[in-house]
Formats: structure tokens, C-alpha cells, sequence
């Protein structure tokens, strides 16, 4: 089913800010050691929460979308970003390295199934997740859907969404020679990985400040930098992730084995006017899903923090919790 969502303030929906009851570093396979946090309720529904990105990182702000007094609450720092270490590695962080991290915390947690709850990247790694242990997700919640395609990369990437953004695009564009503009993610993979830790700050802030720009429906096309260091990981991150295509078998592989959670019941919440992630993926996995309810929120673009988003989301997850009275 699909909902056509207005406008609506996030401050009323959002719940109060709260502090972690668990806080740990958690060491992984290949070197890594992840930084994982539960707060909330430590009886309550288990929720785990994916980050964006890749290389995003979780934040205090993420907590307040559920009740605290019925959701247990695990947040975690994707490989490579946010407290987890090496900070900005690539080596050994992959799609299938999340997938097993995910797996390790449900493990030491001692959660049998968990409501997976992401946006943007993290609904990629929500949806790789749910089709590879379909037995352990109660629920999917998803925004801003990425299905790590290369006709999202070729929007983004390749001057789709520059089209209507052409003064952040020209932003985005001008520090690569004009020769390297037909393939942007390999101008700047070259120059994000060249050694060179200037240059790869350089190019982290511009990578991250074009899709600042457009993240939200308000946006003038214009955002700050981002701090030197995490521009820097950000960008790797991404980067890495986009260059090998998501570390997918195929460029279709999402859609290709959505069948393997047509039965694990979805929201997901899409801004109408996404410039970063276009609604058709988010279409198309509700289409493809017959338990998955979309909701287009009609004056947002991608961010999380857009208020018809926010409380689409919190609205959604106060729905969940009561059918599990």
C-alpha cells in the first residue's frame, strides 16, 4: 500500500534525547574493532540502527526516534568511521564484512531476531542483511532506499542530479581536469587514495559537499565543509564502496532476490523530491514486496532530519510497538 505523506514538525514526534546504557568496542575479523552502543529499554524490542554512507558513522540524534521505554536500541560505527578502528581503512570492509558484523552483535547480544532499521546506505545494508538472514529480521524500516545501482551512481555521479543543482555541480566537477569528467568516481577515487593526505582531505570536502548540498528539500545548494579528517574518511569510504559497485554480484542483485524477504513486513518512508536517492527504488522494492508499505512524504528530499521524514519514521515505529502489546 502507498501513503502519500504531507509536511509534519519533527520536534513534536521525536522522542527526548537519551544516554546509552551499554557502550563497548567490539573486535572484529580482519583487524577492526567496531564501536557498539544500546540505549533504550534493555528488555524492550531489539532495533538495530544502520548508518548511512558509507562512513557516515551513528550519532546521539539517531536514538530519538524510538521510545525508549519499549525499544532496546543497538547503534554501531560501520567499519572504517565514527569511533571504530582504523579509522578511514578500506582494507578488509566490504558489503560481506557488514553483513558478518551485523551477525557478531546479534550473537554477543544474545538477540534472536531484531527490527532492522536504515536510511540510504544503511537500507542497502538493511535489505543485503534481511536476504541473507532473512530468520533474524522481525521488521524492515527503511528511508531514502539505495539499491547500489549503477543508474543511482550514473544520477548522482554522472550530472543527473546536476541538472538541477548546476552551480553545486560545477562545484563538484571543477577541481578534476575535463579530460576525467566522464568517469567522476574514478577521478576521484585516484585522488582520495593517491597517498597524498592534503590532497585526500582536499578531495574529501568537495566529494562530501556535494552531497550535503543536496540532501535536503530546503537546500539553497550551498553547505560548510566538513571537518578535514571526516570529509576525508567519508569520501574513502564511499568511494571504495561505489568503485566495486557495493561488492554485489550483479548490478540488479537487490531486486534480483527480493523474494527472499517478500514474507518480513516493511515501511518504508521516501522523500518525494530525493535527489540523492530518486523514489523509483523505493518503488520498486514496495512493488516487489507485497507485505512492504511505502510512504512518499511529499515536501522532503533525502535527509534524515527533514521533518516530514522524522516523523514519518517515529510514526511508524510507535505503530510497530503497539502491535507488539
Amino acid at each position: 500500500m502507498d501513503k502519500i505523506s504531507g509536511q509534519k514538525s519533527a520536534v513534536h514526534y521525536l522522542y527526548p534525547q537519551i544516554d546509552p546504557f551499554d557502550q563497548r568496542m567490539m573486535d572484529m575479523p580482519g583487524g577492526h574493532t567496531i564501536y557498539v552502543e544500546q540505549c533504550g529499554n534493555p528488555n524492550g524490542i531489539p532495533v538495530i540502527v544502520l548508518h548511512g554512507g558509507p562512513g557516515g558513522g551513528c550519532s546521539p540524534s539517531m536514538r530519538r526516534y524510538f521510545d525508549p521505554k519499549v525499544y532496546r536500541v543497538v547503534l554501531f560505527d560501520q567499519r572504517g568511521c565514527g569511533r571504530s578502528r582504523p579509522y578511514a581503512s578500506v582494507e578488509n570492509n566490504t558489503t560481506w564484512d557488514l553483513v558478518a558484523d551485523i551477525e557478531r552483535i546479534r550473537e554477543v547480544l544474545d538477540i534472536e531476531k531484531f527490527i532492522v532499521f536504515g536510511g540510504s546506505w544503511g537500507a542497502t545494508l538493511s535489505l543485503i542483511y534481511a536476504q541473507t538472514h532473512p530468520e533474524r529480521v522481525a521488521q524492515l524500516v527503511l528511508r531514502g532506499v539505495f539499491l547500489m545501482m549503477q543508474r543511482e551512481l550514473e544520477w548522482f555521479y554522472g550530472g543527473g542530479a546536476g541538472q538541477f543543482w548546476p552551480e553545486a555541480w560545477q562545484e563538484f566537477v571543477s577541481p578534476i581536469p575535463e579530460a576525467e569528467r566522464d568517469d567522476m568516481i574514478g577521478a576521484y577515487h585516484r585522488r582520495l587514495f593517491g597517498g597524498d593526505h592534503a590532497t585526500e582531505v582536499r578531495f574529501g570536502k568537495a566529494w562530501s559537499k556535494w552531497e550535503n548540498a543536496l540532501a535536503s528539500v530546503a537546500s539553497n545548494g550551498q553547505s560548510g565543509d566538513a571537518p578535514g579528517e571526516y570529509a576525508r574518511a567519508f569520501a574513502r569510504l564511499e568511494n571504495h564502496y561505489f568503485v566495486h559497485g557495493g561488492f554485489l554480484e550483479s548490478d540488479g542483485q537487490i531486486l534480483e532476490n527480493v523474494r527472499r524477504i517478500a514474507h518480513i513486513p516493511a515501511v518504508i518512508v521516501q522523500g518525494r523530491y530525493d535527489m540523492i536517492c530518486p523514489p523509483r527504488s523505493a518503488f520498486e522494492v514496495a512493488q516487489a514486496c507485497p507485505n512492504a508499505e511505502l510512504r512518499m512524504v511529499r515536501d522532503a528530499g533525502h535527509a534524515l532530519s527533514e521533518p516530514g521524514i522524522s516523523a514519518e519514521l517515529v510514526g511508524a515505529m510507535d505503530e510497530i510497538a503497539q502491535r507488539y502489546k
